[in-house]
């Protein structure tokens, strides 16, 4: 490997931890240097790449340890077989770059990921190493997100929840087959059986911590993972399947979808062209409709049509209102909360101010108006006191009536 300046390494490994998709940072304990104390915070706003849930905008230092990999995994761009420039970070100049990074306000926390380098377990070594220098060596207190190895030690593994806020094991496809078919050095049983043990070293650190003040906090902001869509065959209501799986059985935070990008001399396995990036964005609606709303996994896959993809010109909340409409319209001033987190173009914040307010008053359409983006979407699925639909609700073509219209950007415009 060609001797790189760190700004030449970091250049090209910044660039190959593109593909991660896990950046929200929220969820972890809190932390600061108040009194002097240590470096680093969770809490603070800085330069932001990414938002968490809550709202807050988080800025990290996202890189790998190196892009070298003795896997061959087809989807990869840093696969073995790849003809990608190589570089590769020791763990002292990943903290080292940290450390500096933070001092300039640029980051407030470090998203690490590496390639296999040597072995599974040499590679998790050197990332727990960068961590545990932070935590120990330089009391840093920042947000810290490690990519672990499902084949390496399990204690190894633990180990970095020892120090990270968070950790994540990327189940990289939705199905076994497409797992062996693009990822045949990996296998199901290996990353199930890393996030099995993940999840339980969770649940053994938060008794500890129940039971002894003492206790160190371990991965505070749980484990997620990340699926790569439309590198293979599964189709959107497979995705939301595993999803839920995984959710259910690993306690999960978070499930990233990443849109397949064709990469350079890419396998001729692959698919030729990127799934629509609207794809991924309705996959994550539908994620969003299981953890806040109250969907049921088997209620977002029957919003998708009969070839198991969800539309992607209304979101899967409206697809599946035009397909069950024998729920609706609801009454905006008797119905239960969990009737009106069904309803299209209703959010959270909104409900609960309905909620709220309606002791004291009785909503009328101009009143939930000011609670949404379009009147006209919501119309045909409640009523106030004073609309009623009538047969709106029914109406066959009722999608074409209430569809978004697309508007062209102007080229121009400032």
């Amino acid at each position: 490997m060609a001797q790189l300046d760190t700004r030449e390494k970091l250049g090209i490994l910044a660039d190959a931890a593109k593909y991660d998709a896990s950046c929200a940072s929220s969820g972890t304990s809190k932390r600061n240097s108040v009194g002097g104390k240590g470096i680093g915070s969770t809490e603070g706003m800085g330069i932001c790449h990414a938002y968490a849930p809550d709202g807050r905008c988080i800025s990290l230092l996202k890189i790998l340890l190196t892009n070298s990999c003795i896997f061959d995994c087809h989807y990869c761009i840093n696969r073995k077989s790849s003809n990608v420039r190589r570089a590769r970070f020791t763990a002292q100049e990943v903290v080292n770059l940290t450390l500096a990074f933070y001092k300039r306000n640029y980051i407030e926390g470090l998203f690490l990921s590496s390639g296999i380098i040597a072995s599974s377990n040499y590679t998790m070594e050197q990332l727990v190493e960068v961590a545990r220098s932070l935590r120990e060596d330089h009391d840093f207190r920042g947000y810290i997100h490690l990519k672990t190895i499902p084949d390496a030690d399990p204690e190894l593994v633990q180990k970095a929840g020892l120090y990270a806020d968070r950790v994540s094991i990327n189940v990289e496809l939705p199905t076994a087959p497409g797992l062996k078919r693009l990822a045949p050095e990996k296998s199901v049983g290996q990353i199930e059986g890393a996030m099995a043990g993940m999840k339980g070293a969770i649940e053994d650190g938060r008794d500890a911590k129940k039971k002894y003040k003492s206790a160190p906090s371990f991965a505070p902001a749980g484990q997620s993972t990340q699926m790569i869509v439309g590198a293979d065959a599964a189709t959107d209501s497979d995705i939301v399947a595993k999803a839920s799986t995984l959710y259910d059985r690993f306690s999960l935070r978070r499930v990233y979808y990443s849109a397949f990008s064709p990469i350079p001399d890419a396998s001729a396995v692959l698919p030729l062209q990127r799934p629509p990036l609207m794809r991924e964005h309705r996959l994550y609606q539908s994620d969003w409709l299981m953890r806040f709303y109250g969907f049921k996994p088997d209620e977002v896959v029957s919003a998708a049509g009969d070839d198991g993809m969800l539309p992607l010109d209304i979101d899967p909340k409206l697809a599946w209102a035009l397909k069950f409409r024998e729920y609706f319209p609801v009454d905006v001033n008797k119905a239960t909360k969990e009737q009106l987190l069904r309803v299209p173009g209703l959010g959270t914040k909104a409900v609960s101010r309905i909620l709220s307010s309606r002791r004291f008053r009785t909503f009328t359409l101009d009143d939930v108006a000011r609670l949404t983006v379009s009147v006209a979407k919501i119309r045909p699925f409640i009523v106030t006191s004073d609309w009623r639909p009538t047969l709106l609700t029914d109406k066959a073509d009722l999608k074409r009536w209430i569809k978004p219209e697309k508007s062209q950007m102007e080229l121009f415009a400032a």
